[in-house]
């Protein structure tokens, strides 16, 4: 979703006559959109302040500086006093992401930053405008904000709360990136799978899937994240029948141990989360599940440790994300609750997680070896120059050598491509494999 926002600012600069450079020597704005779901992605804010602080003094033509996204949300203007001397130009909250050029006009006609943090329910965008960054992937937005408030989550104070955005701009944004010439979209919200349309309630997240799957030209759908409880027999049934969305799912956990889960807010239990898994893997047999976890959550023990790596072992899943806690501001956790595991316990069980996550990953990728699948290249391989990726429908990354790199068609060329590869070899993160058919 901030990679979408971004594309949407990157847009917005557009139409108002900025043009793009690769240069910070040369830029007039820098925008940094922010993240602050975790205390690590927030550091980086300050960070990259310091360099441009850095680079106004050697070149003595300092860019107006905006701060967007969620950091600029969740601190606003208590950001202009906390930036080690750097004056920040425009602080742009993740609701008022259309006001972007009006405030960088206000700042340059001002001494003064121009601050805008405002709640605003209005979740629609000008179609075309957003300047898309994948030649592939289409990003769009269908729920803004969020009403779950788990413990743990700065999302509820950050984006808000929920918002729905009406189908038929949903729809017509499809058909754009399809007149585009992208051949995936992946569909963006908090809890995406708690969709219903403004414009039509008879249209739930299942009904919204069965029409975009309807759409002449697209080749593959996504969507992220959805929340466990929402993930029902229909929704179950849409991923089995629609032959253009993609036979993944991403459920995040966070912990293996319902009196975490309880802690946490989460409103499942480990028994409901297996039961799930269970009637996902009934219905698809070939759908791959990924996941997010939590480690040192306030009160974790070893024991609640344990029972998250026994879920691991029992659900077999094809990546996770994983992080140790960290307290965000706002959170009910940070109120209520004491970080009371230590650092160094925080990173011995992600060290343990990650290993035998690593383990299961190997294992799943070797039993590929030998099958073919169909994948949709979407970059060129950086160490290889006749090389590409992309994935399968289940989201298994695979590199494979172009067949005609030396006939004058360049790696470039296949981009966009559906190709079915076969697997030759298998590494924890990704394989490799040959073009079965080049037709």
């Amino acid at each position: 979703m901030n990679v979408h926002d971004s594309e949407r600012m990157a847009g917005l600069l557009d139409q108002a006559g900025y043009e793009p450079t690769s240069d910070d020597r040369d830029a007039d704005v820098i925008v940094i959109n922010t993240c602050s779901v975790r205390e690590h992605a927030e550091d980086k804010l300050y960070t990259r302040l310091g360099e441009l602080r850095v680079l106004g003094e050697e070149t003595g033509r300092p860019p107006m500086v905006a701060v967007a996204g969620c950091v600029a949300q969740q601190e606003g203007d208590a950001l202009l006093t906390g930036t080690n001397g750097h004056v920040i130009d425009v602080v742009l909250g993740t609701q008022r992401v259309k006001m972007l050029p009006i405030l960088l006009n206000k700042a340059a006609e001002s001494s003064a930053s121009a601050v805008d943090i405002a709640p605003w329910d209005d979740v629609g965008f000008p179609l075309g405008i957003a300047r898309r960054s994948d030649p592939v992937k289409a990003y769009i937005t269908i729920i803004e904000g969020c009403n779950d408030h788990c413990a743990f989550c700065v999302v509820p104070n950050t984006r808000g709360h929920e918002r729905m955005r009406a189908k038929a701009d949903i729809l017509a944004e499809v058909q754009e990136a399809v007149e585009s010439g992208r051949r995936e979209v992946q569909l963006l919200g908090q809890i995406v799978n708690h969709y219903r349309a403004p414009d039509d309630p008879a249209c739930d997240f299942a009904q919204l899937l069965r029409e975009v799957d309807a759409i002449g030209g697209i080749e593959r759908i996504r969507f992220a994240s959805p929340h466990p409880r929402h993930a029902g027999t229909r929704l179950i049934e849409a991923i089995r029948d629609l032959p253009r969305v993609c036979k993944h799912l991403h459920l995040p956990l966070q912990s293996g141990s319902s009196r975490v889960l309880r802690a946490m807010r989460r409103r499942h239990t480990r028994d409901e989360y297996l039961d799930l898994v269970r009637r996902v893997r009934e219905a698809i047999p070939n759908a791959t599940l990924s996941t997010d976890i939590i480690v040192g959550f306030p009160g974790e023990t070893s024991e609640d440790f344990d029972e998250t790596l026994s879920l691991i072992r029992t659900v077999q899943y094809h990546s996770i994300f994983s992080f140790k806690y960290s307290v965000r501001p706002h959170t009910l956790a940070s109120q209520r609750l004491p970080d009371d595991v230590s650092a160094d316990e925080k990173t011995a069980r992600i060290v343990a997680l990650q290993s035998l996550q690593r383990e299961i990953q190997t294992g799943l990728h070797e039993r590929l070896v030998g099958t073919t699948h169909e994948v949709l290249v979407d970059h060129t391989s950086r160490r290889r120059q006749a090389e590409v990726a992309g994935r399968t429908t289940g989201n298994t990354v695979v590199n494979f050598p172009v067949p005609d790199a030396g006939n004058g068609r360049g790696a470039e060329d296949w981009i966009g491509r559906l190709v079915r590869v076969t697997i030759r070899r298998a590494g924890p993160y990704s394989v490799w494999g040959e073009v079965a058919d080049s037709g």
